[in-house]
């Protein structure tokens, strides 16, 4: 499928968990839509926008199978995270429970907030090996009277692990802990069935594995919660009393969830506009068998790297979708990485997660065999000189 991406042909791209990468047709309809707005702005801007957003938004809630009213887009799952971090009522001493595995970048958000609130951010360990149903023992074990909120990744960042959040997010949800679960990695790289989920609040990406351009997420919230819910960016759909100012931009004085939050000023809507061509492109590739090959080559290679290192695997390969982390010896992973890049042309994280090296592979549609082939011994010939004395 390598054809139908815009990647850079000298690069073995292994690196789509980062910040993915667009199909041509997609990529197409997205710059359709920017030279729509740009042909008559406030046309589009000012008496399009609502409706045509509505529409990405339907088909987007169909995919994930949830409310439409009960879904916006945002820029990215950072900012899903910090609308509903930022806008829950935290006293101080109350708990905020999560993993040593989480995004850097949504750790310091909590960390924020946990400062301005005086609550208390608890990041509990997760030991490798990975067990799922020990994981799931262990959190609820880390459960107090003060816990408030449960923040989980559904595929964690560094370690490339799909979490069991299923039953978590009922426990929690029979104690009355709210929950808040960042599926970054989730939309496009596993099924997503957010109603069935049950949790408070979901926020995902569907620029990395469903393949809308870059710019496009989601956050979906519970009805019963969107009243605590406030917008990062306070606009013409915010309700302000009698002031009639809203109205005249045709949001009224009682503005939803959803109009509180779409209109945040002046900003490209493209790639939102862009979501439906991504689940088209998906659907008309047969996804879940390109699903399937890339996880038996996340298998095989897993299995490759591990021999070549003799480190065992972190996690059962149930616990794997597109992509996996592997533990490697001692090592400089800057330099490692630099080289693997500059000299190999493999593009690939390496990186050190609770003081040891890891490297993360992810393998999407355009990916091959060779491509794997070209890690392994890439990594075959650094390893081996980086051990000579």
């Amino acid at each position: 499928m390598r054809e139908h991406f815009l990647l850079d042909p000298s690069v073995v791209f292994l690196n789509h968990g980062s910040f993915g990468a667009c199909p041509v047709p997609v990529f197409e309809d997205y710059q359709r839509w920017q030279r729509e707005l740009e042909r008559q702005p406030v046309e589009f801007l000012a008496r399009r926008a609502d409706k045509l957003l509505d529409t990405a938004r339907g088909r987007l809630s169909a995919y994930l199978n949830c409310e439409t009213d009960d879904l916006i887009f945002v820029p990215n799952a950072t900012v899903g995270v910090n609308t509903v971090a930022r806008s829950l009522k935290l006293q101080p001493d109350d708990e905020i429970l999560t993993t040593d595995h989480e995004y850097g970048a949504c750790d310091k958000t909590w960390r924020f907030v946990a400062r301005k609130t005086g609550a208390k951010y608890v990041r509990h360990a997760v030991p490798l090996p990975f067990d799922p149903q020990a994981m799931v023992e262990s959190i609820w074990n880390a459960v107090t009277p003060r816990t408030k909120v449960l923040y989980l990744s559904h595929i964690t960042s560094p370690t490339a692990l799909i979490f069991p959040i299923e039953e978590l997010i009922r426990q929690a949800r029979e104690a009355g802990i709210f929950t808040l679960i960042d599926g970054a990695h989730a939309p496009g790289q596993i099924t997503l069935d957010l109603t069935a989920l049950g949790a408070d609040a979901y926020t995902g990406n569907l620029h990395k594995w469903l393949c809308a351009p870059k710019g496009a997420g989601f956050l979906h919230v519970r009805r019963e919660h969107h009243p605590t819910i406030e917008p990062l960016v306070i606009s013409w759909g915010y309700p302000d009393g009698d002031d009639p100012t809203g109205a005249s931009w045709g949001y009224g004085t009682d503005a939803t969830f959803v109009t509180q939050n779409q209109w945040q000023g002046t900003r490209d809507i493209a790639a939102f506009l862009s979501v439906p061509a991504a689940i088209d492109f998906q659907q008309a590739h047969h996804w879940d068998s390109v699903r399937q090959r890339c996880h038996e080559l996340v298998v095989e290679t897993r299995h490759r790297l591990c021999a070549l290192t003799g480190l065992p695997p972190i996690a059962p390969e149930a616990s794997l979708g597109q992509m996996f982390t592997a533990a490697l010896p001692a090592c400089d992973v800057f330099a490692l990485k630099t080289r693997l890049y500059d000299d190999y042309r493999v593009e690939v994280p390496a990186i050190v997660w609770n003081d040891q090296p890891f490297i993360r592979t992810s393998f999407q549609g355009y990916n091959t065999r060779e491509d794997a082939d070209a890690l392994v011994s890439a990594l075959e010939h650094l390893l081996t000189t980086a051990r000579q004395p």
